[in-house]
């Protein structure tokens, strides 16, 4: 008798046990939105992403419900052994109007093996918004030479997510200056189609809603020079020399100076791009900025340099600063007020320093035999920062002298001339003053 009841109360247990894992041994699926809440434009494309969490999918609807009116937005069926899901959609098509709608998210997950349909029901709240914000350009002249720089000023009417200089597939931010005022530093690249050179001011809102303004300009097109180099044997070892153990499956000089002056320059280039788009959204620097006095130029921005070895042409690069050069290990003077955000070793740069002064624009001092300051490190114009020196790619003791925006090179000569500045630069940014003023 005692045998027969324990063999019932194990079975009754493997019984309830069979049970509760057919209806809770699966876990429902997993809903992920992207956005979850908040504004949303008709045309902005949102993410679902799905999880069975060990399980299996088997369908999916989303509906949108506004002041009782409910518009399927999206069903779907998966095919068997579907297990994770990522879904775009948006309400561009649903009718609906601008003001608040829920979407209700519902999925369905199975057990691999055996169990019970799971079902995850999920509301999200939104606030429809499809009017795009008003941009307004206060500035009027911009002037524009080839490698140089524009700075357009403006106003956007609703709090934005985006905001800039857009053309083809470039983009370069825009910053607020208070209230609705905006300023943004562009370029016009050096290696640019002048017919492709459109540039128009683009502003999002927080539900996605885009709008562009065109903006009045005149573009003045340039050519830049060239310059042949001879590889020496006796550069070719410095070079080697210094990188090295960055490129050790390199086997002769020349192909450690060709992989530091592709790979490494192509590196280098993504960290400088990087660090100018964590700029001070307000201008730091004042006036013009000052070239390393008593210094003679060896190379000029933009310059197209063909590299030679034994007669024959081995690379082609473009020089992106100006190379300045005095004494040895003369003193290198910050170009103007900023801030510190980089230095050490810089790649073929040597060791290098970027100072950041505002609205992306950013200085850069390459092949430094010492550097002075440290990251963080606010800089007034004219303060010594470093020395010169040989170090990187360097050939010979100078410092290369960069400018960007946004981690573009652009020509220093302009931010060196104190009437461009002014015109192009100080003199729009006053406008946002004089004009919030009334």
């Amino acid at each position: 008798m005692k045998k027969f009841t324990m063999f019932n109360a194990i079975a009754l247990i493997a019984l309830l046990g069979t049970i509760l894992f057919y209806f809770l041994g699966t876990p429902a699926p997993e809903v992920l939105l992207n956005p979850g809440a908040g504004p949303l434009g008709g045309s902005r494309e949102l993410t679902l992403k799905l999880d069975a969490q060990g399980g299996i999918l088997k369908k999916l609807s989303v509906s949108a419900v506004q002041a009782g009116k409910t518009v399927n937005v999206l069903e779907k069926v998966y095919p068997s052994g579907s297990r994770q899901a990522t879904e775009t959609f948006s309400l561009a098509k649903s009718g609906l109007k601008d003001g608040a709608v829920t979407l209700q998210i519902t999925a369905t997950g199975t057990a691999a093996r055996f169990g019970a349909d799971r079902t995850t029901s999920q509301p999200h709240s939104f606030t429809l918004d499809n009017k795009p914000p008003e941009v307004a350009v206060l500035s009027v002249a911009h002037n524009i030479i080839q490698g140089g720089a524009g700075l357009v000023v403006y106003t956007v009417s609703k709090e934005v997510e985006k905001t800039g200089v857009v053309f083809g597939d470039q983009f370069y931010p825009g910053y607020r200056q208070g209230g609705d005022f905006y300023a943004c530093l562009f370029p016009f690249p050096y290696n640019l189609d002048p017919a492709k050179f459109v540039p128009r001011v683009m502003a999002v809102d927080r539900a996605g809603n885009e709008r562009q303004s065109g903006i009045n300009y005149h573009l003045i097109a340039k050519n830049f020079s060239s310059d042949r180099i001879n590889l020496s044997d006796s550069f070719l070892q410095k070079i080697a020399a210094e990188f090295k153990g960055k490129f050790p499956q390199a086997a002769t000089p020349l192909e450690i100076f060709l992989k530091a002056n592709r790979d490494e320059r192509q590196h280098d280039l993504k960290l400088i791009n990087e660090y100018g788009h964590k700029s001070s959204p307000v201008p730091l620097w004042q006036g013009a900025f000052l070239r390393m006095p008593k210094t003679a130029s060896l190379g000029g921005f933009a310059q197209f340099r063909t590299y030679l070895y034994q007669g024959n042409e081995v690379d082609r690069q473009t020089h992106l600063g100006f190379d300045l050069a005095s004494l040895a290990h003369a003193d290198v003077p910050a170009a103007n007020t900023g801030k510190v955000v980089f230095a050490g070793d810089l790649g073929i740069y040597g060791n290098g320093i970027i100072v950041d002064h505002g609205l992306g624009l950013q200085t850069i001092y390459g092949h430094l035999s010492r550097i002075s300051v440290k990251p963080g490190d606010t800089v007034k114009s004219g303060q010594v920062i470093g020395t010169t020196g040989a170090t990187g790619m360097a050939g010979g003791d100078h410092l290369h002298y960069e400018m960007t925006i946004s981690g573009q090179s652009v020509n220093p000569i302009e931010w060196w001339d104190a009437h461009w500045v002014k015109n192009n630069v100080t003199g729009k940014l006053n406008m946002i003053k004089a004009t919030g003023s009334k």
